[in-house]
C-alpha cells in the first residue's frame, strides 16, 4: 500500500533548515526536510503544518505547493510512497531538535546533498529557483542508488 506523506523546505535568509534523522527512522542519518505520513481526516497542508510543529516547533505559514514526487524502492507498479513538497520563508517560533533528529541551518551554497537522499540533488534546485514540479524516482531496494528517474516541471 502506498504511503502519502509531505516534507517542508524551510528557509530563511538564504538558508534552509534541514533534519538528520535519528537512527530507527526512515531515512537515518540523512538530512531532509520536516514532514511525516499523512492522516486519513486530513489535507497534505494540515499535515504538513502538524509535521512541522511536531518535528521542529515551528508553526509554518504562507505555504507553497513545489510538487509531488513519487518514489519506488524496487521495480514495481504502485509507489511505496508519494510525498508532497512544500516550502515557505514564513515561521515562528525558535527550530528545537525532537525524538526525529537534529536540526541544523545551512547555507543555500553548502547544503549537505551527498548526506541526503540521492533524489534531492534533482529537484531541490527547482524548489530554490521557486519552480513546481512533478516527479518519480525508482531507487534499488536498499535506498541507496537511483536506478532511474522522470522530473517535469509544470
Amino acid at each position: 500500500m502506498t504511503i502519502k506523506a509531505t516534507l517542508c523546505e524551510i528557509i530563511q535568509n538564504d538558508e534552509i533548515l534541514l533534519q538528520r534523522k535519528v537512527l530507527g527512522k526512515f531515512g537515518e542519518k540523512k538530512w531532509n526536510g520536516p514532514g511525516g505520513k499523512i492522516r486519513d481526516d486530513e489535507t497534505p497542508e494540515e499535515c504538513v503544518k502538524r509535521e512541522v510543529r511536531e518535528e521542529t516547533g515551528l508553526l509554518v505559514d504562507n505555504l507553497r505547493y513545489n510538487g509531488e514526487v513519487k518514489f519506488y524502492f524496487g521495480v514495481k507498479d504502485e509507489p511505496d510512497w508519494i510525498v508532497h513538497i512544500y516550502s515557505t520563508e514564513c515561521f515562528q517560533g525558535i527550530p528545537r531538535d525532537s525524538e526525529e533528529g537534529q536540526l541544523k541551518w545551512f547555507p543555500i551554497k553548502e547544503i549537505p546533498y551527498s548526506e541526503m537522499w540521492k533524489d534531492d540533488l534533482h529537484w531541490l534546485p527547482l524548489l530554490l529557483n521557486n519552480k513546481r514540479f512533478k516527479g518519480s524516482f525508482t531507487y534499488d531496494e536498499t535506498g541507496e542508488s537511483i536506478l532511474n528517474y522522470k522530473l517535469n516541471e509544470f
